[in-house]
């Protein structure tokens, strides 16, 4: 079959057979094997159930380019019905072995007509110096680099015992307790959504984005989801005893298939909290929790925004170096 034989069709993950979400799934594997060659594979089961994973509150659209049985590409799109109407968050993947065939430009066709259908006048989407492919596709759409980051890495056994006392190590009468969680309490519920809008306030370049508003639905859904993807989550959070309210929290994501690897979610402190060390003492602490609960777990990769001074300082600190870029792109449609 040509590659002109070949058209972008929607694809349901919901109503689609296991086959067919299984054959994204592989798609998907090979993808990021192409990018990420030395990291622990995906596993494609996982990948597959993932695709059926939807937020309260959003839509995902999805195509697919098949070759029979064969998903040669894929792209989704994104998009919050009550929040942030104006946007939208693509993903597009073209198989290593058939790109630069126009696959992926069709699928980008069929992605923007649904934002644009959807009344969303820009369409954000990210890109890693992993696959030089993905920037140069980017700016083919005449796509902005909104915000650059750093990824970085730590290796975990390199960070010396004597820098996590000194950052777990607090003043006489300190306010502030820990919590470690893997499914958040019922009655941190509330608490931990208001603590998670903590990253309204970290740097967004020129993205076009406005504040998003975190539920206990959202939470618990995506709990749900992470249970299914057969990671675990740690969340750890500094609560100011003389209130209750949570200052502060760190999150981390790990699977026992692919345990070498950790990758590190938010850490955040609420502006009136900082200055105090709180985010040291949640790195510093999640990384002994780490080593403790976590069999086989060697590296911990994180990004950060460029302008984010203050986490890249920390991580610095910590042992983090650079491993690669990731850029969030943006594009404005026109007419919308």
């Amino acid at each position: 079959m040509t590659t002109r034989d070949l058209t972008v069709s929607p694809f349901d993950p919901a109503a689609a057979s296991p086959e067919a979400r299984l054959a994204v799934g592989h798609l998907l594997v090979a993808c990021h094997a192409f990018a990420y060659p030395d990291d622990p594979p995906l596993l494609p089961e996982r990948e597959a159930v993932s695709l059926t994973h939807v937020t309260p509150g959003e839509a995902t659209a999805h195509f697919v380019v098949w070759d029979h049985e064969q998903a040669l590409g894929w792209g989704s799109l994104d998009y919050h019905l009550t929040q942030n109407r104006h946007a939208a968050h693509a993903r597009l993947l073209v198989h290593p072995g058939r790109r630069r065939r126009g696959l992926g430009r069709e699928l980008g066709r069929a992605l923007e007509a649904v934002a644009r259908q959807e009344g969303r006048r820009v369409v954000t989407f990210a890109t890693t110096s992993q696959a030089p492919a993905g920037e140069a596709f980017a700016r083919t759409l005449g796509a902005e680099a909104a915000l650059p980051m750093r990824q970085s890495q730590l290796v975990m056994a390199e960070v010396a015992d004597s820098r996590l006392d000194a950052w777990t190590t607090r003043p006489d009468g300190d306010p502030y307790r820990l919590h470690i969680w893997g499914r958040v309490p019922d009655e941190f519920l509330t608490r931990t959504a208001d603590m998670m809008m903590v990253m309204n306030t970290a740097p967004r370049g020129d993205l076009e984005m406005d504040d998003w508003t975190i539920t206990p639905e959202m939470i618990r859904a995506w709990e749900g989801m992470i249970e299914d993807a057969g990671e675990v989550r740690f969340l750890m959070a500094a609560e100011d005893t003389r209130s209750g309210e949570l200052a502060g929290y760190t999150e981390v994501f790990w699977s026992p298939d692919r345990a070498a690897l950790v990758y590190q979610g938010a850490t955040a402190v609420r502006p009136s909290a900082r200055g105090q060390g709180l985010g040291k003492w949640l790195k510093a602490a999640m990384l002994r929790h780490l080593r403790a609960h976590c069999p086989g777990a060697r590296f911990i990769r994180t990004n950060n925004a460029n302008e984010n001074a203050a986490m890249l300082g920390i991580n610095v600190a910590l042992g983090f170096t650079p491993w690669a870029s990731v850029t969030e792109w943006q594009v404005r449609l026109a007419g919308v």
